[in-house]
């Protein structure tokens, strides 16, 4: 299958800050690849450097078929971005909005705008600036997708949506990308929207890929166990094994991709007493933060 995004070897610092290092990553045609991460793990950098914007300190990402230090006007074309915020133009009103960014688009597909705008319950000729913050994001987000770009580049897009307003976006994006073959490279601090979207997704760490894989595979192999601990509490780190846990008192919950046979040999091999051993089943918000740690 097509790559429409090849990252090979990259990485970068800021100074004596490395932000990650040998970052190796592909994106196919026709999926939607999600990047998850806490706060300063880089998620927006690479956004950055997949548009040109930054040059990685080494290595290089292939975006449709240019490099993306070097891409040409007519690539940059194929590319919708939604890069870190809403920008729109307030004064004016939903349909002048439309017309003034249909002008610098070859491939304008009013329809798709429209589309989305007519879920808004709001008439044409609504000034932008009397729209409430989330109603403002869905005008950008259809101006996006009206440019009918190959590549969708969505840095946090759930940015000033609540809850109906995601929904709502996340149900028109999927039937678009999986109506018209494109390709969604997105992040979201809100992970738990991602699950029912995202075909592949990596997880990063510090300076450092944790994963990658698709969305099932990862919700079908991480597994969250309960068990208490009788007399002195364990002693054990993150290993092979272990990818994190946590402990109340004498209440252990341990997260790793290992069987329950496994793990329950893990811990007898370690001398741990315990008892009222069991899997506990998680959405993607919660192997995320099993798999980075709370803090």
């Amino acid at each position: 299958m097509e790559n429409v995004i090849e990252c090979v070897n990259l990485t970068h610092s800021y100074g004596n800050k490395l932000i990650y290092k040998d970052l190796n990553f592909t994106v196919q045609k026709g999926k939607i690849f999600g990047i998850l991460g806490k706060n300063g793990m880089g998620k927006t950098t690479t956004i950055n450097i997949l548009m040109g914007f930054l040059r990685p300190t080494s290595g290089k990402c292939i975006i449709l078929g240019e490099e993306s230090h070097n891409l040409s006007p007519q690539t940059r074309a194929r590319i919708g971005l939604l890069h870190e915020g809403h920008v729109c133009y307030e004064f004016m009103t939903v349909s002048q909005v439309e017309k003034f960014y249909s002008q610098f688009f070859p491939n304008w597909k009013k329809e798709l705008y429209y589309g989305l705008i007519d879920r808004l319950n709001v008439t044409y000729d609504h000034k932008i600036a009397r729209m409430s913050c989330g109603q403002r994001s869905q005008v950008v987000l259809g101006l996006i997708m009206a440019q009918d770009p190959e590549l969708m580049i969505l840095d946090d897009y759930s940015m000033g949506l609540d809850a109906g307003y995601r929904m709502l976006f996340i149900d028109y994006l999927i039937d678009y990308v999986r109506g018209n073959n494109k390709t969604v490279f997105m992040t979201s601090h809100i992970i738990q929207d991602l699950e029912k979207i995202i075909d592949d997704a990596i997880i990063m760490g510090y300076q450092k890929i944790l994963l990658q894989m698709p969305i099932s595979q990862f919700l079908g192999s991480f597994h969250r166990y309960h068990f208490k601990v009788d007399g002195q509490l364990p002693s054990f780190g993150i290993d092979e094994l272990v990818s994190n846990y946590e402990n109340i008192k004498n209440n252990y919950t341990l997260y790793s991709f290992k069987s329950p046979e496994e793990v329950k040999g893990y811990l007898n091999k370690k001398g741990v007493s315990f008892t009222e051993f069991g899997e506990a089943s998680m959405t993607l918000e919660q192997a995320f933060i099993g798999l980075t740690g709370k803090y």
